[in-house]
C-alpha cells in the first residue's frame, strides 16, 4: 500500500497492491496502522450503472471524511474543497478510480464529493466517519462552469435532487464554508 499526497492538505490518494492468480485477485482496501486518519464507524457500497453522475454532496453538520474504492468497474471521482480559509477552496481534484488500478481516495471534512461512472456496472465501496443525516445534505451543481470541471459526459444520468443543487457562488452565500 502506497500513500500519495495531494496538493489539498489531507486528501491522499492510496494505491492498493493487488494480488491476481488464476481464481482471481485479492487487495487489502484499508490496514489501520497505515490509514488511521478518522475513525471511521459506518461503510455502505453503492452501484451505478454507465453514465450515472452522482453528486456533488456535502453534509453542512455531521460532514463525513470518506474512503472511497471502486470494488468493480471504474469511476471518475471528483472533489470541490469547501473548507473555511482552506488554500483550496473552491478548487477542484479528480481521479479516475477503478478496479484495475487498485486505488482509492481519501476525503477530509469539507469537501463534496461526486462521481461519473463508465462501466455498464459500478460497485463503489465507502468507509465514514459519521452517519448520513438527510436533513443536513447539500450540494453543488455539477456542471457549475466556475468549477470547471471535465465530466466524460454532458447528458449524464442524474437524480432529481442532484439536478436541483446551486452554483459554487450560492454555497458562499449561504454557508461561507464548512
Amino acid at each position: 500500500m502506497k500513500i500519495k499526497k495531494t496538493k489539498f492538505k489531507n486528501l491522499i490518494v492510496i494505491k492498493h497492491k493487488r494480488n491476481v492468480d488464476k481464481r482471481g485477485s485479492l487487495r487489502e482496501t484499508y490496514i489501520k496502522k497505515k490509514i488511521n486518519w478518522d475513525n471511521f464507524l459506518l461503510e455502505y457500497a453503492t452501484t451505478s450503472k454507465k453514465n450515472v453522475l452522482r453528486g456533488l454532496h456535502f453534509q453542512y453538520k455531521n460532514q463525513q471524511a470518506k474512503l472511497v474504492t471502486v470494488l468493480k468497474g471504474k469511476i471518475l471521482d471528483v472533489v470541490v474543497d469547501l473548507r473555511k480559509n482552506s488554500k483550496t477552496f473552491g478548487k477542484h481534484y479528480s481521479i479516475i478510480l477503478s478496479e484495475k488500478n487498485c486505488t482509492s481516495l481519501y476525503i477530509p471534512r469539507g469537501f463534496a464529493h461526486g462521481y461519473y461512472s463508465y462501466d455498464k456496472l459500478n460497485i463503489i465501496y465507502y468507509k465514514l466517519s459519521d452517519y448520513y443525516k438527510p436533513q443536513y445534505e447539500n450540494g453543488i451543481i455539477w456542471n457549475d462552469k466556475k468549477l470547471g470541471i471535465k465530466w466524460p459526459n454532458k447528458k449524464p444520468i442524474l437524480s432529481k435532487k442532484d439536478v436541483k443543487f446551486g452554483s459554487l457562488a450560492n454555497f458562499s452565500e449561504n454557508f461561507k464554508g464548512l
